[in-house]
């Protein structure tokens, strides 16, 4: 893979077999995000799990106490008055067939669908246009509820969605590399607990294999597995 000049200078900066502390972890990923944006800081964990076995499968949300710093899009799909209580509570859009139509017509300009669990029938026809997108509610990652104004309020505070892929794989942005570096180590130590929480009981072996850091342009930075231990 052909790397730019400024990573290429950049992960110079990693020291080779090295096993980083957390927070010298995250002091070299923000040394290393130079670009003209604010990268986020991302998270990448290798799981031990099977995720072609429905029981092995690693999924859930977190609501971490920082937020990620990224402005959150979201759609409420339900009927009213419920449509109501969740632009007061602070979603950007709501309502039910109108959206359902606009999304029918290709428009996904959007980061998190909630819906009530009555228009789930409507929009479950929709998921060839969802569900690639990640997109599509569900009651697992609460967003499947009838209180919307809560689950306006969670997701817009911070609160994401993690699933491992189909390689053991789970990566995830856990905040901007211009926070402050006590809060991004709160939102990591956060997000890992919730991982080492939603370990599958069918699960053998090794359960977190490696734990990686980086920013959005950046180099990964390897997390040193005796740091890990006592997070719970």
């Amino acid at each position: 893979m052909k790397r730019s000049k400024r990573y290429t200078a950049v992960a110079k900066n990693v020291i080779p077999n090295k096993d980083y502390t957390i927070v010298d972890a995250i002091a070299a990923v923000k040394k290393n995000a130079t670009a003209k944006f604010d990268e986020s800081f991302e998270i990448a964990m290798q799981l031990g799990v099977d995720p072609r076995k429905a029981d092995q499968i690693v999924r859930g949300t977190v609501a971490l106490p920082h937020g990620t710093g990224k402005a959150v899009r979201v759609l409420v799909i339900a009927k009213s008055p419920l449509d109501k209580d969740a632009i007061a509570a602070g979603a950007d859009y709501a309502g039910f067939e109108e959206y359902i139509e606009k999304i029918q017509g290709g428009w996904t300009d959007i980061d998190v669908i909630i819906a009530t669990p009555d228009v789930m029938g409507q929009l479950g026809r929709l998921g060839k246009v969802l569900g690639p997108r990640g997109l599509m509610p569900n009651p697992k990652s609460g967003t499947v509820t009838t209180d919307v104004a809560k689950a306006v309020r969670e997701v817009k505070a911070g609160k994401i969605e993690f699933r491992v892929d189909k390689a053991g794989n789970i990566h995830a942005s856990i905040g901007k590399c211009s926070f402050d570096s006590a809060k991004i180590e709160e939102n990591f130590r956060t997000f890992y607990a919730s991982i080492i929480r939603s370990k599958p009981a069918t699960a053998k072996g090794k359960y977190v294999r490696s734990v990686h850091v980086t920013s959005t342009m950046g180099p990964g930075i390897p997390v040193g597995e005796a740091e890990l231990l006592n997070i719970q």
